[in-house]
């Protein structure tokens, strides 16, 4: 017989279970769907697509300004591609991409998109900050024994750069590559990298990209510059699922060597982000540390690209040309007070081939550049293109940039010395537009970790003029 004391045990006991039950199973459902990563590339032009990156079974819905939500196109599905074997270190295993890559384009006329609980606005109209960073990866390279702290956030700072960055507001964001570092496996003795992951897959992407760079990653749509640790023998993979801005195939996929000559070598692209000024991205992931011989299959393609960046650069009166490696810049050394020259190689080999004197395109008034792992801003009483090099944004510094670099020096040919600033620290950059609508001036900010301005240049045409703030 049921009584009313046992009724009311009965009732409780069978609500607790129900709470129990309801409770262990949320935290798998929320991992599931919960996207791993929601951002927007910008690519050539006007285009530009919105990429999810989730552990769920299929893509998500998106709504376009709070319409009929619509089901995201599949980009790459998950996958374990067969292990390379030409990587560059002797510790090498399956890149596991244990998730898929969604995505879907941006219409005209568009202003949000909503997307597994995320909002994010559409490519502005009218540019007027970019926030830059570049070199942004934890270092563990055991062919050079080098092995950063990436488990201490003041020795590996882009996530603290990262929330500094998205509290600017900026209107675009620019990564002049190097995003992967992990490569080899932390030793064992070593505490400051103590079971950080590594690797190509997307755990070790998860690690030293997606996760730090959250707070930045829905600000604003995101350039991707690719750099040599994005080329195929190393995280290429990685870099065509997720953030190149052409379509995925297997042939660009970095999956299969055989492939590697031609995606290796994606073709240069151009965006405007002023009525008078674009960007022009440069893929430079394979470029040499020495100068190429003409018969040398990569010179070829790095010529024919050129070329094609002279007719991009007719399409406005001022062109940034974006590659990771710097044709002129100096080198880091062992001491403030040394000088050397750090312009890459290969590039100017190439370069140099087609222009002699100025190595860019007469349309290039500035050149953006990562690799170097300092801040730089250097300007030329010659015609050459003001040279910026921001490689300072996470990754393990290599020395210290030239303090002083006097005026009428030659930092490489015939590019001689205005004016030069620089910086050692870790930090990251913005562009403010500040002229007007129909000719654009710059003002570049060289920010600490932490987001206070430390160096200010302004930029007009293809000269810089730099102080200390």
């Amino acid at each position: 017989m049921i009584t009313s004391k046992n009724f009311w045990t009965f009732a409780v006991s069978f609500l607790v279970a129900l709470l129990i039950s309801a409770c262990s199973h949320s935290p798998t459902h929320v991992t599931s769907n919960t996207p791993e990563a929601v951002f927007t590339v910008q690519a050539e032009g006007q285009r530009a697509m919105v990429r999810v990156v989730t552990r769920a079974a299929a893509c998500p819905d998106i709504a376009w300004d709070g319409k009929a939500p619509q089901r995201m196109r599949q980009r790459a599905a998950p996958a374990t591609p067969r292990v390379r074997q030409d990587s560059g270190q002797a510790d090498n295993k399956a890149a596991v991409f244990d998730v898929l890559t969604c995505e879907a384009a941006w219409a005209q006329g568009v202003a949000y998109a909503e997307v597994a609980g995320h909002r994010l606005s559409a490519p502005a109209s009218e540019i007027r900050r970019i926030v830059i960073v570049a070199d942004t990866g934890c270092r563990m390279k055991a062919s050079e024994n080098a092995f950063q702290d990436c488990n201490d956030a003041a020795k590996w700072p882009f996530a603290q750069i990262a929330q500094s960055a998205a509290a600017l507001k900026p209107d675009l964001v620019i990564h002049i590559g190097d995003m992967h570092y992990r490569e080899s496996p932390c030793p064992t003795s070593n505490a400051g990298c103590a079971k950080a992951e590594w690797g190509y897959g997307f755990d070790a992407w998860q690690a030293d990209f997606f996760k730090p760079a959250r707070p930045l990653l829905g600000a604003a749509p995101w350039v991707f510059v690719r750099g040599n640790h994005e080329s195929c023998f190393r995280a290429g993979q990685g870099w065509f699922r997720f953030f190149d801005a052409q379509a995925w195939s297997e042939a660009r996929s970095c999956n299969d060597a055989i492939n590697d000559t031609d995606a290796d070598y994606t073709e240069p692209y151009a965006l405007p982000i002023a009525k008078d000024t674009q960007l022009v991205i440069f893929d430079s992931s394979k470029t040499s540390g020495k100068a190429f011989a003409q018969a040398d299959p990569a010179y070829g393609k790095y010529v024919a690209q050129l070329k094609q960046v002279e007719q991009l650069t007719q399409q406005k009166p001022s062109s940034f040309f974006l590659s990771h490696h710097p044709l002129l810049a100096f080198a880091p050394a062992a001491s403030a007070e040394q000088i050397k020259s750090g312009g890459n190689a290969g590039l100017v080999s190439v370069f140099g081939t087609l222009h002699p004197q100025r190595l860019f395109p007469t349309g290039v008034s500035v050149a953006m550049h990562g690799h170097v792992h300092l801040f730089q801003a250097i300007s030329f009483q010659s015609d050459h293109p003001t040279s910026l090099i921001m490689g300072n944004s996470g990754s393990a510094n290599e020395g210290f940039a030239p303090k002083n670099v006097p005026t009428g020096s030659v930092a490489i040919q015939h590019a001689v010395i205005a004016d030069y600033a620089s910086r050692s620290d870790y930090g990251f950059a913005t562009l403010d537009r500040v002229g007007s609508t129909t000719q654009s001036d710059w003002l570049l900010t060289e920010y600490s970790t932490k987001g206070v301005p430390v160096i200010q240049c302004k930029l007009t045409g293809a000269k810089s003029l730099c102080v200390k703030v």
